[in-house]
């Protein structure tokens, strides 16, 4: 179904079966597949190719020669009915790729709300993206892996599949992500390494002196006191029945599967 005020341009090619909102714009040379939903005031500039079981949110900007919803590269993938989901307001610029699920991951590669992906961004099958984060140019995401809010990733950086980087985290350019990310960390280099905290980007986000000196604390606990890694998770444990802020890392801690940058 297309709504009546949403506006395809002729060169496009909309599949019956599309559900098309309102305000929506499709512009030129627009592909969008029979099982795609787009959802009010979403914008595909031009190129842009959008197909299988996919569902894109309110007032995304996508710009030409974007691919989301297309077949992933998992050669054990054999057709099943995965799903891609993207939220609300985020920025998908040029040839942004964004692939569906797998069976063997959770069915579904989802990205959250008010991101922006730069140009060659690609996020591979079963991906989770939170919100409100960053991926600079050529980023390039393996399968299964986990993003949370207000992530930074820096331009040429590799991320191998079922990695977990933590929230607040910012990784630096041409780093080649092999091991979990904790959150509040600054991360470089290949393989990655911690590099303290990134403390500038929770001022901005907020973060008073209190929460800060904890972070700081964690940090110190995990990087610092030469402690082993089960002996720190179990005095952060403590610091998070006090602290909300030191809460991140016991969430992050019970989905890490691959070990901690150290």
């Amino acid at each position: 179904m297309i709504d009546s005020t949403a506006f395809i341009h002729p060169s496009a090619i909309v599949e019956d079966g599309a559900v098309i909102h309102a305000s929506v714009h499709i512009g030129p040379f627009c592909y969008v597949g029979s099982k795609v939903k787009i959802y009010e005031g979403t914008m595909l500039k031009s190129h842009v190719v959008v197909n299988g079981i996919t569902q894109i949110g309110c007032n995304n900007e996508i710009y030409q020669f974007a691919s989301i919803g297309e077949v992933n590269q998992d050669l054990k993938y054999a057709n099943e009915p995965t799903r891609v989901e993207i939220g609300d307001r985020n920025r998908i610029r040029e040839n942004v790729t964004i692939h569906r699920g797998t069976a063997q991951g959770d069915n579904l590669t989802k990205v959250g709300s008010d991101n922006l992906l730069m140009i060659n961004v690609h996020i591979a099958h079963d991906c989770v993206i939170g919100n409100y984060c960053i991926f600079a140019n050529n980023v390039t995401l393996g399968g299964h892996v986990k993003v949370d809010d207000f992530t930074i990733i820096g331009g040429m950086t590799a991320v191998h599949q079922f990695c977990v980087i933590g929230a607040h985290v910012m990784v630096g350019g041409c780093s080649g992500v092999a091991q979990d990310i904790p959150p509040y960390l600054i991360a470089q280099g290949n393989h990655a390494r911690p590099f303290g905290l990134n403390t500038k980007g929770l001022r901005r986000r907020g973060f008073d002196t209190e929460s800060l000196h904890t972070i700081r604390n964690v940090y110190k606990i995990l990087y610092r006191s030469g402690k082993p890694l089960e002996e720190a998770k179990k005095e952060i444990t403590e610091l998070a029945k006090k602290y909300s802020d030191v809460r991140l890392f016991i969430d992050f801690f019970e989905r890490s599967k691959r070990g901690i940058i150290r």
